[in-house]
């Protein structure tokens, strides 16, 4: 796993993930304009930069979404930001920078 500043991680398995997904479900369906029963979070990347951006990758039903999601660094308020969402994906799509 790389841990150098500026540069993504390998996916990892959830864990903590799964309480920013929370966070962010409203302004996805909002984003998306579509309401979601599941929404689970099934592996993520970080980078750290001046705070904290995630890739993840969100179980729908029979699709897949992406997130890009930015933390704050906790001397900023550590706010959670929905920065984008991709749309149908596949269970084997890599999670890439979008």
């Amino acid at each position: 796993m790389s841990n150098l500043l500026g540069a993504y991680s390998e996916t990892i398995p959830i864990d903590e993930i799964r309480k920013i997904c929370d966070q962010v479900k409203c302004q996805v369906q909002e984003k998306t304009k579509k309401v979601y029963q599941e929404f689970r979070a099934v592996a993520y990347r970080y980078q750290i930069v001046a705070g904290r951006n995630y890739l993840i990758k969100v179980c729908v039903g029979n699709n897949y979404l992406h997130l890009w999601v930015y933390e704050h660094l906790p001397c900023d308020g550590g706010d959670i930001e929905l920065q984008g969402v991709e749309e149908c994906h596949s269970k084997e799509d890599p999670i890439e920078p979008f």
